[in-house]
């Protein structure tokens, strides 16, 4: 399954299958939180604001870019996303927020009102 934005319909990220054995995940800061390939609906356990949102892998993203309000992307050594969604698909709709920064685990929360899934 892929993801696409749900305004113009581009994907927005490579194949995923859901992540099943949830012992996987990874808190540790500066490391992936999610393996590339999966998506998890996000309960609120480690980041109370991805209840309900898809959380991937920053490598899985594709045709997407950081948000043109540049106040949206702070962070010390990377976006820490606590500003507002800061990732657009390349058409500049609005579909997720990125956790990169140094202090805690890497991964993308996409929107589910702005994204849709497709078969591939």
């Amino acid at each position: 399954m892929k993801l696409v934005c749900k305004l113009c319909n581009i994907e927005i990220t490579k194949h995923l299958v859901e992540l099943q054995n949830l012992n996987l995940l990874n808190e540790n800061d500066g490391e992936d939180y999610i393996p590339s390939g999966f998506y998890i609906v996000g309960d609120g356990r480690y980041d109370r604001e991805s209840k309900g949102k898809i959380i991937i892998n920053l490598n899985d993203l594709i045709n997407s870019k950081h948000h043109s309000d540049t106040s949206r992307l702070n962070g010390c050594c990377g976006l820490d996303g606590l500003d507002g969604i800061n990732t657009v698909c390349i058409n500049n709709h609005e579909i997720g927020t990125e956790n990169s920064d140094c202090w805690m685990a890497h991964y993308v929360t996409l929107e589910p009102d702005m994204i849709g899934w497709v078969e591939d």
